[in-house]
């Protein structure tokens, strides 16, 4: 693909704000939801809320894996941290992310064994050097990562490893857009759809969403043009009453997807009902390793019980964040007790979080406030 000059993308982007404002209708409220925390951290940087029409609110829905990650999980993650024997090999954005009682980070400084890993197959080497440990490998993401870390249950599977072992929380994207429509407490006119999930599963696993609902949804790109691109397509679909799932991203998202990606979480895992933060169990969300994979299922195999209940941060608003309900800044913590150094809730801790997004970019010229 040709690589656009700054004038030409000066000129595209004037293009389709034209087409923008001309396919909203002045005085109409039109909702938003992307649903990727990349798009809500390229909408910020890329200043596109200020571009567009007054009318037109982009609202941050469930998007980032360690946001949606549910407490319960954390805490026996944190359990299995308390045991000697065992190594926990962990990506680096769930170490400050809040259990009930503690985190990560403060287990780790406590003397626990946290290893940060960049991929999942690093946990083979993490096996091999310490054999005498037993290695949990948190297990979080969306169809993305899920995909690569089927990978490396087989790869595990087939070196014949007896100490690795993964905490399954993997997330999927389409039934937690359906959740949202059907609870109808916060409404949406149409859904930016995300990239990097829709590559692996393609366009089809959204077709409910025209057919069912009858509401409009693009699959964007990253950059402020694609971004900008997807929601003149779903104005044009409200426009024309022809409600589809939008592709801009054509380049990379294929309508069936990735079908290799696709055959291997089918042979690795179950779809299960799965526990969002802040929003509850949501049916078929979820996965779990199938019985041949058992053996590396860390709750089947080294089986754990909770001595405390686990307790959402008090006055912590992520769950209505995630559901696009409110604004971070309309968090009572938001700003206050609960900032990118002293995070409260887990949606100011990752770099795609909602809050974590508006606390970096979403400061007034006075620097003072968030903008709304």
């Amino acid at each position: 693909m040709k690589k656009l000059t700054l004038q030409e993308k000066q000129n595209t982007a004037d293009t389709l704000l034209k087409r923008i404002n001309a396919l909203h209708e002045p005085g109409e409220t039109v909702r938003l939801m992307e649903v990727c925390g990349t798009h809500t951290v390229s909408i910020f940087r890329e200043g596109l809320r200020q571009l567009l029409p007054s009318g037109i609110e982009l609202v941050s829905g469930p998007g980032c894996p360690v946001c949606v990650t549910d407490q319960t999980y954390m805490d026996k993650a944190l359990a299995y941290a308390e045991r000697e024997d065992t190594i926990i090999a962990t990506f680096g954005d769930m170490l400050k992310v809040p259990g009930s009682y503690s985190s990560l980070s403060e287990a780790q400084t406590k003397g626990a064994h946290i290893h940060v890993i960049y991929t999942p197959l690093e946990v083979i080497e993490l096996s091999k050097k310490h054999p005498e440990k037993k290695i949990v490998f948190l297990a979080i993401g969306f169809e993305t990562t899920i995909a690569v870390i089927c990978a490396t249950v087989k790869a595990v599977h087939e070196a014949g490893l007896k100490n690795v072992f993964f905490l399954v929380s993997h997330k999927l994207v389409p039934p937690a857009l359906r959740a949202l429509l059907d609870r109808q407490e916060g409404h949406i006119d149409g859904f930016i759809l995300p990239g990097h999930v829709s590559v692996i599963i393609g366009e089809e696993p959204y077709g409910f969403l025209p057919e069912e609902y009858g509401i409009p949804s693009c699959i964007a790109g990253f950059d402020g043009l694609e971004i900008l691109s997807a929601i003149a397509n779903i104005l044009e679909q409200r426009k024309t009453g022809n409600i589809v799932v939008g592709n801009t991203y054509h380049s990379v998202v294929m309508q069936k997807g990735n079908p290799v990606a696709q055959a291997m979480m089918k042979e690795v895992y179950d779809i299960c009902d799965d526990a969002w933060r802040g929003i509850g169990i949501i049916p078929n969300s979820g996965l779990a390793l199938k019985d041949k994979y058992a053996a590396y299922d860390a709750e089947r195999a080294l089986p754990i019980e909770l001595e405390k209940p686990s307790l959402d941060p008090k006055g912590c608003q992520c769950g209505r964040v995630l559901q696009g309900l409110i604004k971070p800044s309309e968090c009572p913590l938001f700003g206050k007790s609960c900032t990118a150094d002293h995070p409260v809730g887990a949606c100011m801790v990752s770099v795609e979080g909602s809050c974590a997004a508006w606390y970096k970019y979403g400061y007034s010229s006075g620097g003072s406030t968030w903008e709304d």
